[in-house]
């Protein structure tokens, strides 16, 4: 896996949890108070760093084939994870994930939260509100960068390509103050899906101790593989069952999603 391949990998995975913490971070600031979100959104980025800085040696010292088992488990974990909801999506099994009726849920339920000030922060539900779906997304991120990066021994790179596409779509979002609706959210999870549980089954299987055929150039069919299995998935979901039409909302009700439930999606 090379450079240009994994700052890719790395941005495009990013970049989907960036779409959720933009959202949430401009729900908080257009209903409440921009300052108190920004502050937030300024805290949760601090903690994220210092969790980066703590966890990056460490991981870094693992031995090359263990970490790359533990990684390839983690990666498959999570890359099947957002594959299924993808696919379910796209097949019309799972409502769509719907940025702009999440942007005015959460805007609807902030402008009926009462005001406190706390510890010199003028607005604490907006900090709150801000502050939590900043770090349960950008949770991710660090995983998402540590793994990739510690594995070709190039955290650097990772962390330049998540910060890339957080600045992208933050700078994005800032420009327009609204939702990145546009954004093709489920096909970003569906490719990101695609390729971390392509990325998961390789190093897995060379921590385990396998050898592929080629060495790195057998992920260069390993993940069109997988990705033309989810397709003839989706395709078959399609003229198998009952499809839904609705966004995608809380089980068992109408309300609006939290930021930890947002987080789980």
């Amino acid at each position: 896996m090379n450079g240009s391949a994994l700052f890719v990998a790395v941005f495009l995975a990013c970049a989907v949890e960036a779409v959720e913490a933009t959202t949430i971070v401009l729900a908080a600031g257009t209903a409440r108070d921009w300052r108190s979100a920004t502050s937030g959104l300024l805290s949760a980025v601090a903690v994220l760093a210092i969790i980066v800085a703590a966890l990056g040696p460490a991981v870094s010292a693992v031995p090359l084939q263990g970490l790359r088992l533990v990684v390839g488990g983690l990666l498959l974990v999570f890359g099947l994870q957002w594959l299924r909801k993808a696919i379910l999506r796209a097949s019309g099994h799972k409502a769509v994930h719907d940025e702009a009726r999440i942007f005015r849920d959460q805007i609807e339920a902030a402008a009926e939260a009462p005001s406190r000030r706390i510890a010199g922060v003028a607005d604490w539900y907006a900090f709150t509100l801000s502050f939590k779906g900043v770090l349960l997304e950008g949770l991710e991120v660090v995983f998402i960068v540590l793994t990739f990066g510690s594995n070709q021994h190039d955290i650097p790179l990772a962390t330049i390509a998540a910060a890339a596409a957080v600045v992208v779509v933050a700078a994005t979002g800032a420009a327009v103050r609204a939702p990145l609706a546009r954004v093709p959210e489920n096909t970003l999870k569906f490719v990101v899906g695609v390729m971390l549980t392509g990325f998961g089954t390789f190093w897995g299987a060379e921590g385990a101790g396998a050898d592929w055929p080629g060495s790195d150039a057998a992920l260069l069919v390993l993940v069109p593989l997988i990705a033309l299995l989810a397709a003839g998935i989706v395709v078959a979901l399609r003229s198998s069952g009952r499809r839904v039409g609705i966004p995608d909302m809380v089980r068992g009700g109408g309300r609006p999603a939290t930021v930890g439930e947002e987080g789980q999606r």
